[in-house]
């Protein structure tokens, strides 16, 4: 009998709070190209909170903390830059350098395999694509102003990315105080239960970042290694798209095996290669289901796989890259 009146007063005092979610996800629709370095750098923030937090108890100043946080997050990503980017430069030119080999091979062998006949004048190859693009002046020349306006779109993500480190900073160094402004705009009723929420969702957010990282990590040291052993002279690149993607359940899998097989068929289109490759990649999705996510990860979100492939798609496709995030 009074379940009725309860339910009116508590729509009553929830669609404030519907509102002012709906007028967020609007102003983030429409902020969307800018909030990239904001989003990233308050990632960043909450990731390093807790080591900033134990400096201070060990009679550390914030802004100190901070900083010391910063040069060691800096040199480590300097030494392993250092240590990376000449193993992937030498692997881009490799590419490069087989790109017309691979078209060839996917012209003569790949797509007569498929069952798949191109017409007598197309040829997949650099002497043809340059005929073509000489032939079609004017399409190139539209298409150089799509390159000009992507160069433009680059250049605005590089300074968003610029703007990462300092956003950042300054985040870090005012958590606290952010954390204590929420909770004083909290009405005072709400805050017990406010705040036990927030300790439950950053005890599981802080849990399953940290150990998907590990996985990701993890992931990328075995790919690289063991299609190192098996030949494949791309196993870095195909390491880090297969360990950097495996955030989303099955897409690092995914992509990172359809690039090892395309680019072992190019490099050399022999069964045993391939074979391994296959069984490469078979054993490292056993590992991450059965080792390394149960391990690092455990069930720390309780959520499908599928649901979590479907809100990253759903927030991309409503904020782009910053609705990923």
């Amino acid at each position: 009998m009074h379940a009725e009146p309860h339910t009116r007063l508590h729509w009553r005092e929830f669609w404030p709070w519907l509102l002012a979610v709906l007028a967020l996800a609007a102003l983030v629709s429409a902020l969307g190209p800018i909030l990239m370095p904001f989003v990233v750098g308050a990632i960043f923030a909450y990731l390093g909170d807790p080591l900033v937090d134990a400096l201070e108890r060990r009679r550390l100043s914030r802004t100190w903390g901070v900083s010391l946080v910063f040069l060691l997050i800096t040199l480590s990503l300097g030494l392993l830059i250092l240590l990376i980017a000449p193993m992937l430069q030498q692997q881009a030119t490799t590419l490069a350098q087989n790109i017309p080999e691979g078209l060839r091979w996917l012209q003569d062998v790949g797509l007569a395999k498929l069952g798949i006949q191109l017409p007598d004048n197309l040829r997949l190859d650099s002497n043809y694509l340059r005929d073509w693009l000489s032939s079609h002046w004017k399409e190139a020349r539209g298409a150089a102003g799509l390159v000009a306006e992507s160069g433009l779109k680059v250049m605005a993500t590089i300074a968003n990315i610029a703007l990462i480190p300092v956003v950042s900073f300054y985040l870090l160094r005012d958590w606290d105080n952010l954390i204590a402004w929420f909770d004083t705009v909290t009405p005072p009723r709400h805050r017990p239960l406010v705040r036990r929420l927030a300790s439950e969702c950053d005890e599981v957010l802080g849990s399953f970042v940290r150990g998907q990282g590990l996985v990701m990590l993890a992931l990328a040291l075995y790919y690289a290694l063991a299609l190192w052993a098996a030949g494949l002279k791309l196993a870095l690149l195909v390491a880090l798209i297969a360990g950097l993607l495996s955030f989303v359940p099955y897409l690092g899998f995914a992509i990172g095996f359809a690039t090892a097989m395309i680019a072992m068929l190019v490099q050399s289109p022999e069964l045993w290669p391939l074979l391994w490759v296959v069984a490469i990649f078979a054993f490292g999705q056993v590992l991450e289901g059965n080792v390394l996510t149960p391990l690092l990860v455990g069930d720390k979100i309780g959520v499908h796989p599928v649901a979590v492939i479907f809100a990253i798609m759903a927030g991309g496709q409503l904020f782009g890259f910053t609705g990923v995030l």
